[in-house]
């Protein structure tokens, strides 16, 4: 293309300056044309920060997607927020990056979907495990087969004592839950994906709130248990279409010595098995033993560098581009996004009525 892409940030919190803006800088590819958020100080610092000389500010969303000039949005907001704006966005004539989840429920998730199929332009979430290097190699080792056919999984997220104690997370309003919706959702599309399974015919789901005490070692420290108006655990048993099941484990906050990161998964096919938790394992057996293969992720082997390679993030930032550019699809499309948040609010619906939930797809 001739120009740069402008891109607009809607939220200019801490997701956004953590992720979304030094990642889109990184890439060298856009212009941070357009800062918005409600609290306008807020605006103008990140503006200050990354925007190009010109950038504007704005406290009004829908004035920012009036200006021709944007091509892209990325949507950095509370859950409650991003289908509206997304698909305000998207029948603006912006592409839009939207930050996981994908909705607070299930029926603005297919909103998105529906509004992104109308109008023609490009809707992704921001799941960016999906870019780690573990999980694009082990991609790789499952399309070539060598898995065979996964019908066991687990997808972990689970912490140890990390209740994050800013914004609105501890908000079921504005969220739409806690650990479940915030960290489970980004294991679950990560192991949906790597299965290229997403369609569900069945979900039990829990969710507890045991730890509410807010002097328990957190690791952001204390908050008002008044203000803790979301579950600290969601457990998922699901049962696929064609009979694959898979277990989803989520915690900000439990009891236990084996804290496991979010992003990672455990893969079981009739060929192999396959592990990523805090790096990446195949597990198989070959000649009549067992064997364990640990690929070796790590970069370097030269003096003075460790070779060059892309943060899972700038990875993100650089395919979401190359779609809108090469007119291509996301990494993450609409569609496999809202399957998670379909399997997200089943897994609520079970906990609160003690039922299983049904698809009918």
């Amino acid at each position: 293309m001739n120009k740069k892409l402008h891109v607009g940030i809607i939220g200019c919190g801490g997701i956004a300056n953590a992720k979304h803006l030094p990642s889109l800088k990184a890439t060298g590819r856009v212009e941070l044309a357009a800062f918005c958020d409600i609290i306008p100080e807020r605006a103008e610092k990140t503006a200050r920060e990354y925007g190009a000389a010109d950038a504007k500010v704005y406290t009004d969303y829908q004035a920012l997607l009036g200006d021709p000039s944007i091509d892209v949005v990325h949507v950095c907001t509370p859950n409650k927020s991003h289908a509206q704006i997304s698909i305000d966005a998207l029948h603006a004539g912006k592409h839009v990056m939207c930050e996981k989840p994908m909705a607070k429920t299930a029926a603005d998730a297919r909103r998105m979907v529906a509004a992104a199929k109308e109008t023609g332009k490009k809707l992704t979430i921001g799941y960016q495990n999906r870019q780690k290097p573990e999980s694009a190699y082990l991609k790789k080792v499952i399309d070539h087969g060598d898995l065979g056919d996964i019908y066991f999984a687990e997808a972990y997220a689970v912490r140890r004592r990390g209740t994050p104690t800013w914004g609105v997370f501890l908000n079921e309003e504005e969220q739409g839950g806690g650990p479940l919706i915030d960290i489970g959702t980004h294991s679950l599309d990560l192991t949906l994906w790597l299965m290229d399974n997403y369609k569900p015919r069945m979900v039990v789901g829990t969710t507890y709130k045991k730890l509410p005490n807010p002097d328990c070692a957190n690791l952001w420290g204390s908050w008002d248990p008044e203000e803790h108006t979301v579950e600290d655990s969601a457990f998922g048993f699901l049962v696929m279409e064609n009979g694959a099941t898979v277990i989803l484990k989520s915690s900000w906050a439990l009891n236990t010595i084996e804290p496991i990161p979010e992003g990672s998964a455990m893969l079981c096919g009739t060929k192999a098995g396959a592990q990523i938790k805090n790096g990446i394992s195949i597990n198989k057996d070959e000649f009549g033993r067992l064997i364990d293969i640990y690929p070796d992720m790590k970069t370097g082997g030269a003096a003075y560098f460790n070779g060059i390679e892309e943060t899972p993030a700038i990875r993100e930032a650089n395919c979401w581009l190359d779609a809108i550019e090469q007119d291509t699809d996301p990494v993450v499309t609409p569609e496999q996004a809202c399957v998670v948040s379909e399997i997200l609010e089943a897994v609520y619906e079970s906990a609160r009525t003690g039922e299983p939930v049904y698809f009918n797809r």
